[in-house]
């Protein structure tokens, strides 16, 4: 029964709206991901057609330096340099000599157009993280407790977290173009919340109410979040590794080319696997707290107690490995992988499969 009927029924109205939301900002995403892409191979093309230019300009002053006919000499002898707003080769052949969709202006156009919908994107999802908080308020409020009391309502915190995290690592413009990759996931999460988990606002059962309830599950909900965005930057740094910047080719180099180079994606992931450690482990702590207030002993080797530890030397593990000359790169990569899908394994299929004393999830 409805602890707030009217409140429940408006946190049910801002999640639906929150997901209608999610997958605008995910087209838009899509939009502004394209045009980078358009625009980028249209700079990639410029520069390799001027290089073939200035390489055919050498070749013609040696000709003319052996005695060759004049009318072989060509323009293409000054040196290639950097266009210092986007980037953009310019130097040896004259604009009228290239067709006008490599000319600098037009890809400069190309990449103020993409980056108007990379501004709309960043926009919309800051909107759509604050519905997305809104919900979590009201169903609180609704539910007159803190709304993580069941599987829905935990995927829609660490989802909701996740959003807040990734709004912040994700703010300047050179990473916007990894939006629509966070997003999906997030999105396919709240989807499986929504259609297969979803349970009506009630209190909740009697062996979460205890005060560790409120601690430890918004600290491992936080360390989750924040594994998300690592694990995802881990996964297209591996991507980005087999199609280097500048070197992409076939459909996979086609996908992930507007994305960053293997470096930035890899210190991304890094920087947020450091915080993932201490605050999943915390989480891990607190809950041997509460279980020892509850079952009379910190730990017990429950199917989720013990993913949980392994998911956490997972990602102490990724530590070890991206600080280890011989591990650092692919390897620690795929163990962040890793333990973010065991993260994923331990929320799902141990909570909805598994029977343990952690069965807390809402769907019997």
């Amino acid at each position: 029964m409805y602890a707030n009927q009217g409140m429940a029924e408006f946190s049910d109205l801002a999640f639906k709206t929150a997901v209608a939301l999610y997958l605008i900002s995910l087209a838009v995403s899509l939009i502004y991901y394209g045009l980078l892409r358009s625009a980028t191979d249209a700079r990639r093309e410029r520069a390799r057609i001027l290089g073939e230019g200035k390489k055919a300009g050498v070749t013609a002053k040696v000709a003319v330096g052996a005695g060759g006919p004049a009318e072989t000499v060509d323009h293409a002898d000054v040196d290639v340099e950097k266009d210092d707003v986007s980037g953009i080769a310019t130097g040896s052949l004259t604009e009228d000599d290239l067709p006008p969709s490599f000319q600098v202006e037009r890809i400069k156009d190309k990449f103020r157009r993409a980056d108007k919908w990379g501004g709309m994107t960043q926009s919309l999802v800051w909107l759509t993280a604050a519905v997305h908080l809104l919900f979590i308020v009201t169903r609180g409020l609704g539910a007159e407790r803190f709304p993580w009391g069941n599987l829905f309502e935990y995927v829609t915190v660490v989802t909701g977290m996740a959003i807040l995290i990734a709004c912040v690592v994700l703010r300047r413009k050179a990473m916007r173009v990894m939006w629509p990759w966070i997003l999906t996931p997030i999105i396919l999460l709240l989807f499986y919340a929504g259609t297969e988990l979803y349970t009506d606002v009630a209190p909740v059962v009697p062996a979460l109410k205890s005060n560790w309830y409120y601690i430890h599950v918004t600290t491992v909900s936080l360390g989750g979040s924040i594994g998300l965005v690592s694990g995802m930057a881990s996964l297209l740094y591996v991507l980005r590794r087999r199609q280097p910047k500048g070197q992409e080719h076939g459909v996979l180099g086609k996908i992930v080319s507007p994305l960053p180079d293997a470096s930035k994606l890899d210190a991304l992931a890094y920087r947020s696997a450091i915080w993932t450690l201490p605050v999943f482990g915390l989480g891990v702590v607190f809950g041997a707290i509460w279980a020892h207030a509850a079952w009379g002993r910190f730990w017990g080797w429950d199917p989720k107690e013990t993913v949980s530890l392994i998911t956490w030397i997972l990602y102490a593990a990724y530590l070890h490995a991206r600080a280890t000359p011989g591990m650092r790169g692919l390897p620690a990569a795929w163990i962040n992988v890793f333990a973010f899908a065991t993260m994923v394994f331990n929320l799902f299929f141990i909570n909805m499969v598994v029977s343990g004393l952690h069965s807390y999830a809402g769907l019997n």
